[in-house]
């Protein structure tokens, strides 16, 4: 297939692209800065705001993938302009080109869009997506790790140094990004259920305690370690105190705190993945050992 991707210069995007390849299709991908060059990848300068780029990336595409979105933003209008208008113009150039699948990415937070921002804006896009006409799929990832990923690396961090501080106690689902990437792939084609929305994880019944991920964080890096459950009221105040230090490269903000300690985040069993269509094929032990080498390999810890 020909494939447009948004989204294809970040964590999962890039994964994506590796895994179309390997699978013989060909690539269009929307960036900001020039990239290297290439087989089978056409890299189309623009952004979500560019009617023209959009045109050019869906161009006698057979599918679009749409994974661009906002995690960290300063207020709710930034978050609704890269995830609720960002979905509409990929929505609005898939239709023009005559486009009729649409692989979605949401998450888990547009369950809950009264708990953060980002979680309101991803609901908002879905409801753009559902109502669009096309043959739409979304899926809506838990957590995703993975080679290359920044977003989980401070875990990584945490559990090197011994000491895993934890949100209040709960539960939450993982993924890995090379699993997700193919279930995205799998979606593109036009015989995947279409009108569906989807939760896929590692495969594990009731998802991980956040004490039992902890864990198994330490044991991907070699160290037991001490895991400690915060309030929270602290986690609040780690949000403030992460802003303050790191401003704009700040992970921990307000709005992902509250994210953070809302004690369910397990995938509904009722959205799974058909089985016939995908499975994880990577085990939490397998997969956060090999994040942990590449961050190692690449001096990123």
């Amino acid at each position: 297939m020909k494939l447009a991707v948004t989204g294809g210069t970040g964590f999962v995007g890039s994964h994506v692209i590796e895994a179309a390849l390997a699978a013989g299709h060909e690539i269009r991908a929307l960036t900001r800065r020039p990239q290297p060059d290439r087989a089978h990848v056409t890299w189309i300068d623009g952004s979500l705001s560019d009617r023209e780029s959009l045109r050019r990336l869906v161009d006698e595409c057979d599918a679009v993938i749409h994974i661009a979105g906002v995690l960290n933003a300063r207020d709710r209008a930034a978050f609704h302009a890269g995830n609720v208008d960002g979905t509409l113009s990929a929505l609005t150039a898939s239709t023009a080109a005559g486009i009729h699948r649409f692989v979605h990415v949401s998450s888990l937070a547009a369950r809950e869009p009264g708990l953060s921002m980002y979680g309101a804006s991803k609901a908002r896009a879905e409801e753009l997506v559902e109502r669009s006409g096309l043959d739409w799929t979304m899926v809506r990832p838990p957590a995703v790790y993975g080679p290359g990923d920044t977003e989980t690396l401070d875990l990584f961090a945490m559990a090197k140094r011994g000491v895993v501080l934890l949100p209040p106690k709960g539960r939450l689902s993982v993924i890995h990004v090379d699993d997700l990437a193919r279930l995205l792939l799998a979606l593109a084609d036009p015989a995947a259920p279409k009108q569906t929305v989807l939760e896929p994880d590692d495969g594990k019944p009731g998802g991980w305690s956040h004490d039992e991920f902890a864990q198994a964080l330490g044991a991907a890096v070699g160290r037991k370690g001490i895991r400690l459950s915060m309030p929270s009221p602290l986690v609040r105040v780690g949000a403030l105190l992460d802003q303050l230090i790191r401003r704009d490269r700040a992970k921990l903000t307000p709005d992902r705190a509250a994210y953070f300690c809302h004690p369910d985040w397990v995938v509904d069993p009722d959205k799974a993945v058909p089985d016939e269509l995908w499975r994880p094929e990577i085990s939490a032990a397998e997969g956060l050992a090999g994040t942990y080498r590449w961050y190692r390999e690449r001096g990123w810890l």
